[in-house]
């Protein structure tokens, strides 16, 4: 079963994500409210995959996800952005996110994003 740690400072956003995740098969290891409590749950838990939200409190999600590559190469990171902020999706690619979803969340696209990032 593929395991995932979902990053997202807003508590909706994880449980629909726990939801959708869930009902499709995946096993959710881990939740983090912040990007730098996100790195330190990859680090504790080192889940197949992760969804990390750009925009959070303490360390972004562009950030975290650097600091993860760096130190995690393998690393499987699927961000996940509000509708808009292509500047912000762009640079994630740069900095090493192997894909991305936008909210609202279509939940066949999210297992199939998933699905594609763990067998890459």
């Amino acid at each position: 079963m593929t395991s995932v740690l979902i990053v997202d400072d807003s508590r909706t956003s994880r449980k629909i994500l726990r939801g959708v995740l869930e009902s499709r098969g995946y096993e959710i290891i881990g939740e983090a409210t912040n990007g730098q409590e996100g790195y330190d749950r990859y680090v504790e838990l080192k889940p197949d995959v992760v969804t990390m939200d750009v925009t959070m409190p303490v360390l972004d999600g562009i950030s975290a996800l650097k600091k993860i590559k760096d130190d995690f190469p393998d690393a499987k990171v699927v961000m996940v952005t509000a509708a808009g902020q292509k500047a912000k999706m762009v640079e994630a690619i740069r900095s090493g996110a192997d894909e991305f979803v936008a909210k609202p969340f279509d939940p066949d696209n999210l297992k199939s994003i998933i699905d594609k990032v763990v067998n890459q």
